[in-house]
């Protein structure tokens, strides 16, 4: 069963919802707002230390939150209200009605598929604590929009 053609992002399970996070790591980018275009949002290379640049996921994803005060949790409840979803994130493709990315391991059946078209941020990024927050600014990239 095609689970995320057939239901809406509410009617999904935990297990569905959970499946359909494609591991970019582009939700983990550090990303920055322009105090004087409030609303503007850059997105920079920066991960927080908790990504696993091995495979893309959160090497303590369910305490994520308490490590990472930052860290903000995307559920069925809160993610039309997340505007920086970049546009190949699954979730938001489905909420937008444009179905997964042929890359997508449900869709390819391999999670590496993301990793090698190169639609994640592995090989890309630097750790928060490799970077002074003087110098954010000059890691901003517009790749995790493409």
């Amino acid at each position: 069963m095609l689970f995320w053609k057939e239901k809406s992002l509410t009617e999904m399970s935990r297990e569905e919802w959970e499946s359909l996070c494609d591991h970019c790591g582009k939700c983990c980018l550090t990303k920055l707002e322009d105090e004087d275009d409030l609303g503007s949002i850059y997105y920079t290379n920066i991960v927080c230390d908790l990504f696993n640049q091995q495979d893309g996921s959160c090497t303590d994803y369910w305490n994520r939150e308490t490590l990472v005060p930052t860290c903000i949790r995307l559920t069925q409840d809160n993610l039309d209200q997340i505007e920086w979803l970049p546009p190949s994130c699954a979730y938001r493709r489905v909420m937008e009605g444009r179905g997964l990315a042929k890359w997508h391991h449900l869709v390819s059946g391999d999670k590496n598929t993301i990793h090698e078209t190169g639609n994640s941020v592995l090989g890309k990024v630097v750790f928060e604590k490799e970077v002074n927050e003087e110098e954010f600014e000059e890691h901003i990239v517009t790749w995790p929009l493409k």
